[in-house]
Order: C-alpha cells, then sequence, then structure tokens
C-alpha cells in the first residue's frame, strides 16, 4: 500500500514524489526553499566554483540533511519519530541489493531528499551509516534539551556534524581514516560555531547546547539566556566556547593541505566559513542573545583565500 503523505511544513521538500519519478530527474517541490536557507547559514562560497558534477552532489547532500533537521524542527512534535523512521526506511532502500526499485516500488515513493541521493550514494560510495546517523542526531534533539558536559555535547556532533564531513571526502573520492580525523574535527568546529550563533533561537525552541557544567562555572544560569542582551558573565563564557570552536577548526585544518583540487576549495570554504562565523561572534562582543552574528560574505571569501594560501 503506497503511504499517505503527511501534513508537514510547506517547503521543507517532505512530500513525496509521485510513483514512477525517477530519482533527482528535476527538484522537487520544495527544493528551492530548503536549498536557499544555505543563504542564511554557513553554507561554503567555495560551493558555487566548484565543477557541476560537485556541486550536484553536495547539493543533493546538503538537501537531504536540511530536510532531516526540518522534520527534527519544524514537522508537528506528535509526528516527528515517524517521519524520522519514514526517512530512514527510505535511505534503507537506497542500499537494498537491487536498488530503490525505480521507476515504482510496491514500498511506495520515496522522499524527494533522499531519492536524490540516490546518485550519489551509488557513485561516490557514500556510507549508509553517514546518512543514518544524521537521522539518529535528529532524534537525540527530540529527547535530549540539555548537554550536562563538553564530552556530551562532542558525543552528539558525531551524529549531527561528522558524518556531513565524511560524505564530503567520498563525494571527491578522498576518504581515509587519516583525513576522516581531521574532518571531524572541522565539522564539530564548525558545528559548535553555529550552535554559538543561535543560543537565542535554541533557547526558544527549548534546547540549551552550551554545557552545564560550563554555565555555572561562569557563574550562568538558564535565565541568562532568556534576556536581550548577554550578561558579562555569559559573554566570557562564549568566549571560552568561541575559543574551543577555533581550536578544533584549526586542529582540522591541515586536512586541506592533504586535499587537491575541487577537493581542496570545498573544504578550505567549509573551514573560512566556521573561522568567518566565530569571528562574527567575537565581533559582536560575544553578544548572541541580541541577535545571531553573521560573517559578511566578503569576510568569508577573505577567509577562504587565507586558508588556501596556508594549504598551500
Amino acid at each position: 500500500m503506497t503511504p499517505e503523505p503527511r501534513d508537514v511544513p510547506a517547503g521543507t521538500g517532505l512530500a513525496r514524489a509521485p510513483v514512477g519519478d525517477a530519482p533527482a530527474a528535476a527538484p522537487w517541490p520544495g527544493a528551492a526553499a530548503v536549498l536557499a536557507k544555505a543563504g542564511h547559514e554557513n553554507f561554503p562560497v567555495a560551493l558555487r566554483l566548484l565543477p557541476m558534477r560537485y556541486r550536484r552532489h553536495l547539493t543533493a547532500v546538503y538537501a537531504y540533511a536540511r530536510t532531516v533537521d526540518d522534520i527534527g524542527d519544524l514537522a508537528p512534535p506528535g509526528e516527528r519519530a515517524g517521519l524520522l523512521d519514514e526517512i530512514e526506511a527510505d535511505v534503507g532502500r537506497l542500499y537494498a541489493p537491487a536498488g530503490p526499485a525505480w521507476p515504482a516500488s510496491p514500498a511506495g515513493p520515496m522522499l524527494p531528499a533522499v531519492a536524490g541521493l540516490a546518485g550519489t550514494v551509488a557513485e561516490c560510495g557514500v556510507p549508509r551509516a553517514a546518512l543514518t546517523d544524521l537521522i539518529e542526531a535528529n532524534r537525540q534533539d527530540q529527547l535530549v534539551a540539555r548537554y550536562q558536559t563538553f564530552d556530551d555535547l562532542l558525543g552528539y556532533c558525531r551524529l549531527s556534524a561528522n558524518p556531513v564531513g565524511r560524505i564530503v571526502l567520498h563525494v571527491f573520492g578522498a576518504w581515509t581514516p587519516e583525513r576522516a580525523v581531521l574532518s571531524d574535527r572541522v565539522c564539530t568546529g564548525l558545528q559548535l560555531a553555529e550552535h554559538w550563533q543561535d543560543v537565542a533561537e535554541d533557547f526558544r525552541a527549548g534546547r540549551i547546547y552550551l554545557p552545564l557544567d560550563d554555565l555555572r562555572e561562569y557563574g550562568c544560569d538558564e535565565a541568562d539566556l532568556d534576556r536581550e542582551h548577554a550578561t558579562a558573565e555569559l559573554r566570557g563564557l562564549l568566549a571560552f566556547e568561541v575559543a574551543r570552536a577555533r581550536a578544533l577548526i584549526d586542529a582540522g585544518a591541515p586536512l586541506i593541505g592533504t586535499l587537491r583540487g575541487a577537493a581542496r576549495l570545498a573544504v578550505a570554504g567549509y573551514v573560512a566559513g566556521g573561522r568567518a562565523a566565530l569571528a562574527a561572534i567575537a565581533a559582536a562582543g560575544y553578544d548572541v542573545l541580541a541577535g545571531a552574528p553573521k560573517p559578511s560574505k566578503a569576510a568569508t571569501v577573505a577567509g577562504l583565500a587565507s586558508a588556501w594560501a596556508r594549504a598551500r
């Protein structure tokens, strides 16, 4: 029996494609809205400079990750677990021995964000665990709204961020165990940068990613996150957390020098985006409650040039 589409937020790309559509034959109705969000995130400027074959794969990966996040954040709370189960089942179909059974399947239509990955999975050898870890991170978001220690938060980043970097390495045919370790450091740093930018937004959504132990160490409590401006104590905490994130990105940045061509450009773009985001927080005086500090495109481009030069 073909499952009926669920009521989900418009523009998230969650509506299922009609049976018979080929994977990634054309953008799905919500694709433009999903990808438009890239302009409001630390999406690498370098993506626009890459050859089309890589842009196609990386855009599909971004759309999948964004859609999984939208399920976890925007779908009706009572439906999120079921939707995450559905998307994981669709991912499983990509790895079925006979493929995703296009043009028709007794399992019914596939979510377009998953169908769009069919070519990437087949051509780039993306491991299934990298895709399902992102789903697991969103399941965790439904259950865990606070992290006691920094190590606890790093465990979350291993699910929510690190798989993306590993997928990127597979897209460029550059995956090795050594590069994966460096990539994990960069991706964890990028995830932390996003958390520190979005402290106010996350708090309004009921989540706190600042480790509770660190809040206490700096003389802060949850009430300090519900202000128009950050207190001096909270700014001190953010300065500490920004330095942690920067150290992780810097520790992983030697990955750039191990790569060549388009792969080097893409990873340099990620590193530049993360560093620019952290610099924007510092430039705002670490007051992340007045608004999420965002870097300018010029700052990101300058960071890209610097990262590329250092790699050389």
